[in-house]
C-alpha cells in the first residue's frame, strides 16, 4: 500500500490534472474519493487539513498539498522525469502562459461552486448556466489555440503542463456541449494525449467510484 493519497473527486478538472501527472511520472498513490456533490469537502476533519475545502489534496511525504498546479510542481520537482516545464526560462514561461489560461482564466470561473452560486443564489436557469459555461471555455480556448503547435503536443513529443490541464477542460467542454470545430488544433491533441495510458487511466469515466 503507498502511502501517497490523492484526495481526489472525479468529475473534479483539477483533481484530474493531478492523477494524468502521478500517472505520467509512475507514482503509485491511493485515491480516497472526496464527493462535491455530497459536500465530503467541507468535512471538518477535512478542512482542517485543507482550509479552502476544495479538491484535491496530495498526502504525500507527510505533507498535505494543496491546489493542482502547485502539486504539480511539488511532483515535478521530486519526480524530474517526464518533466511538465522546460528548465529553459522562455520555454518554462511559455508553458506556464499556456497552462494558466486554463487554470487561471476558464476553470476558476466555471467550477461547480460557482456555477451553484449562480444557480443558487443568482436566481440563473440551467440554460443560463451552460451560456456562461460555454461562453468561457470559447473565450479561452480561442487564445489556446492560437497558441498551440501545429504539430505534436503542447509539450512536443512528451506531454507537458500545457497538455495536461487542456485535457480535463476539453473533457468538461464535451459535457456541457460546447462546439469545439473552431478549434481544431487543440482537438487534436487532445485526441493524441487520450491514446497515452496515463491519460486513459486518468479519465473520469476509468476512476468514477461504483
Amino acid at each position: 500500500m503507498t502511502d501517497i493519497i490523492l484526495y481526489d473527486y472525479w468529475r473534479s478538472s483539477a483533481s484530474y490534472r493531478v492523477r494524468i501527472a502521478l500517472n505520467l511520472k509512475g507514482v503509485a498513490y491511493q485515491s480516497i474519493d472526496t464527493s462535491l456533490l455530497e459536500g465530503a469537502q467541507k468535512a471538518p476533519d477535512y478542512v482542517a487539513r485543507n482550509p479552502q475545502g476544495l479538491v484535491p489534496m496530495l498526502s504525500i511525504d507527510g505533507r498535505d498539498l494543496i491546489q493542482s498546479l502547485a502539486i504539480i510542481d511539488y511532483l515535478d520537482a521530486k519526480y524530474a522525469d517526464p518533466p511538465m516545464v522546460s528548465a529553459d526560462p522562455v520555454a518554462r514561461s511559455r508553458t506556464l502562459a499556456q497552462a494558466m489560461v486554463v487554470a487561471a482564466d476558464i476553470h476558476p470561473v466555471n467550477n461547480l461552486r460557482i456555477l451553484k452560486y449562480l444557480k443558487t443564489e443568482l436566481g440563473q436557469d440551467q440554460e443560463a448556466i451552460d451560456r456562461w459555461y460555454r461562453h468561457w471555455i470559447k473565450e479561452g480556448f480561442a487564445a489556446l489555440e492560437q497558441m498551440a503547435p501545429e504539430a505534436g503536443l503542447f509539450g512536443g513529443e512528451q506531454p507537458n503542463l500545457a497538455d495536461v490541464c487542456l485535457i480535463p477542460q476539453i473533457y468538461n467542454a464535451r459535457r456541457f456541449e460546447t462546439d469545439l470545430s473552431p478549434f481544431p488544433t487543440l482537438v487534436r491533441i487532445d485526441a493524441a494525449c487520450n491514446a497515452l495510458e496515463a491519460f486513459q487511466k486518468a479519465a473520469p469515466e476509468a476512476v468514477k467510484p461504483e
